[in-house]
């Protein structure tokens, strides 16, 4: 199975706001700033209403990086347990599915550990902790907007949810919020237990990504 990064409280830049274009090179500035987890969003057109990149683009960074950082790979996309095998073999270190997206929850996590990954679970901000209950979890992914949608504000009412994961998982999982995030939101987070900080426009929409990392890491409490 893949390792994890370091213990403690890291913030993964999401390349869904990068400049493709230059993505290789927007990945580095931040991996100089500090980052170890790189976060990929997959979408599908159907769970979520936009389209972004499939394995591709994690084999690509894959080949480029190697093992010098941890793909995190969001999947947002309807029947996730037809595509585990897919990301895996592209490169994914980590694999999170939607409880919403699939009635087989423990086949799906199950097949992404199988086939070498970390195995994350999240839920969209109307959906209740319960599953966590019942099913074996990495990582645990509070969604603090409603995913597929850019530009939305932080829902502040998710903060209840990074703690009751908080309690539920105990201290060594990284608990992950995404949507939102900045240097303001992300030290609130932090207090309420989250661990991992996805942040896409905050940083890959800045004139300086690696500043703007480096501030929301600072904020959090990151090494």
């Amino acid at each position: 199975m893949a390792p994890l990064p370091p213990p403690g409280r890291c913030v993964a830049p999401s390349i869904l706001s990068a400049n493709f274009a230059n993505l290789a090179a927007q990945v580095r500035e931040v991996m100089a700033a500090g980052a170890t987890v790189i976060h990929c969003d997959v979408m599908d057109g159907h769970f979520v209403p936009p389209i972004t990149y499939g394995p591709v683009v994690v084999s690509a960074l894959r080949d480029e990086f190697g093992d010098e950082i941890f793909l995190d790979v969001h999947l947002m996309i309807e029947r996730p347990e037809n595509h585990v095998a897919e990301f895996a073999k592209a490169g994914a270190d980590g694999i999170t599915i939607h409880v919403e997206a699939t009635p087989h929850l423990d086949y799906t996590l199950s097949a992404i550990r199988d086939a070498g990954c970390r195995a994350g679970l999240t839920v969209c901000p109307g959906t209740p902790l319960d599953s966590f209950g019942w099913v074996e979890v990495d990582l645990a992914l509070i969604m603090t907007v409603n995913p597929g949608w850019g530009g939305q504000p932080f829902l502040r009412n998710q903060l209840d949810k990074v703690r009751s994961v908080r309690a539920m998982l105990g201290d060594d999982a990284p608990v992950e919020v995404d949507g939102g995030v900045n240097p303001e939101i992300a030290a609130e987070c932090a207090q309420a237990g989250a661990s991992w900080f996805v942040a896409g426009s905050a940083i890959f929409g800045s004139d300086d990504p690696a500043a703007a990392f480096r501030e929301i890491a600072d904020a959090a409490g990151c090494p």
